[in-house]
């Protein structure tokens, strides 16, 4: 038998302001702010999945991080359930500078559009939409 992963549950983004952070991707990209656990971590909640965010200078040794932990380091995808030039609009609604886009991708579903923001860590985040305009 040959084992392969299913799905994406959560990953973890190595932030340098947890709250500022927060604030962006619930303002920005809409999702749910969770406080969460015994020392209070946080989580931000989208579809079925989560993102934790963990503050890149802590010594909490409970926290299993990568090597090198750095803030900026990420560059994603998101999926949208509208079509781009609607998340132009939002994007532009909310003061986000549009570093690139639209622009034609192939996804892992196929055919797409995409615009890439840059988040406050300077992650690059791109979101797009299997939808056309």
């Amino acid at each position: 038998m040959r084992f392969a992963v299913d799905r994406l549950d959560h990953l973890v983004l190595n932030v340098r302001d947890v709250d500022e952070s927060a604030a962006w991707y619930e303002r920005v990209l809409g999702m749910e702010v969770d406080i969460y656990g015994r020392d209070n971590r946080t989580a931000l909640k989208f579809g079925g999945q989560k993102i934790n965010l963990r503050p890149s200078d802590t010594t909490e040794h409970s926290w299993v991080a990568a090597r090198v932990p750095m803030p900026g380091a990420a560059d994603f995808c998101f999926i949208s359930a509208v079509p781009i030039p609607e998340v132009i609009g939002h994007l532009q609604g909310c003061g986000i500078l549009i570093e690139k886009g639209p622009v034609d991708r192939i996804g892992a579903l196929g055919p797409m559009q995409s615009v890439y923001v840059r988040d406050p860590d300077g992650n690059l985040v791109e979101i797009a939409s299997y939808m056309r305009a």
